[in-house]
């Protein structure tokens, strides 16, 4: 760690607060500072998908999100706004939901225990419907991607171009030859949507461990090379798919489409939480 992320670091450490019976808490205007947010109207967007998430993995909503009044000095009077008291699972939540390009959101994420998030998502994980299932995954794909590009930039995938191609890849191994369009056709899938939002929970933590055993052995390997990534890619995409096959499984492409894309569910979920108002004071 370089000392400018160490310092960075240290900034959530700095902003810690402990309560009377000595539980951990940060509050989500100082942490908003630290995230790099100048405006609370963008960072309360990132903190209602973190509610979201919460409620997602089965927890109850005010254990982790907190909901104070404090006074502020406003001209020549004073005004309450609304703050947070945020757990260390609600912090996670919070980083997993903010802007990916800055650094500072990526330490976050590792500060935050990303093993801890996950473990207590699994314990409530079966209890879950299947829509809640598939954002649940759907959340931590998204995150795997993100540690998937950059692995493949750094082994030589920098173009978009090249970049498709090494996607491909990854689906032909895992689809037995089925590059992008073809699993869009065999789909029903228009080409604007995106073929991860119209998947189960099951074909989705199929590509889950597609995307991470790929990254892993990305730089497991040193991949240098674009071909070489590529190569990488169809290979573990195939060993799933055979590990699918052994176990007497459905093949990802057989498996039937969901209803609903991942898009409309969450747009359901957070509409569901705003009919139930949470005031996040946009603009104090």
């Amino acid at each position: 760690m370089s000392n400018l992320e160490a310092k960075e670091y240290t900034l959530f450490e700095e902003i810690k607060h402990l309560s009377d019976d000595g539980s951990e808490y940060w509050v989500a205007r100082e942490l908003a500072g630290v995230l790099e947010y100048v405006q609370w109207r963008n960072f309360a967007k990132v903190l209602e998908r973190a509610i979201l998430a919460c409620k997602n993995s089965g927890y109850e909503i005010d254990n982790h999100f907190a909901e104070v009044s404090k006074m502020v000095e406003s001209g020549v009077a004073s005004k309450p706004i609304i703050d947070y008291k945020l757990t260390r699972y609600a912090c996670y939540l919070i980083v997993q939901n903010g802007d990916p390009r800055k650094e500072v959101i990526a330490l976050g994420q590792t500060y935050f225990a990303i093993q801890t998030r996950r473990q207590e998502v699994a314990d409530y994980f079966n209890q879950l419907d299947e829509d809640n299932k598939r954002l649940v995954i759907r959340g931590d794909i998204k995150q795997w991607n993100q540690m998937l590009a950059e692995a493949a930039h750094n082994a030589g995938v920098i173009s978009n171009e090249e970049y498709a191609t090494f996607q491909n890849a990854g689906y032909m191994g895992l689809y037995g030859g089925l590059r992008v369009e073809d699993i869009h056709t065999k789909k029903g899938l228009k080409k604007s949507e995106k073929i991860l939002d119209f998947m189960g929970s099951t074909e989705m933590i199929a590509n889950l461990f597609r995307i991470s055993q790929t990254e892993e052995k990305l730089k497991k390997d040193n991949a240098s090379t674009s071909d070489e990534a590529n190569d990488i890619h169809f290979i573990v995409g195939k060993e799933v798919r055979g590990t699918i096959e052994r176990v007497g499984g459905t093949m990802p492409e057989d498996l039937p489409l969901p209803a609903k894309s991942i898009s409309a569910v969450e747009r359901e979920q957070l509409k569901k939480l705003k009919d139930h108002p949470r005031n996040l004071m946009l603009d104090e």
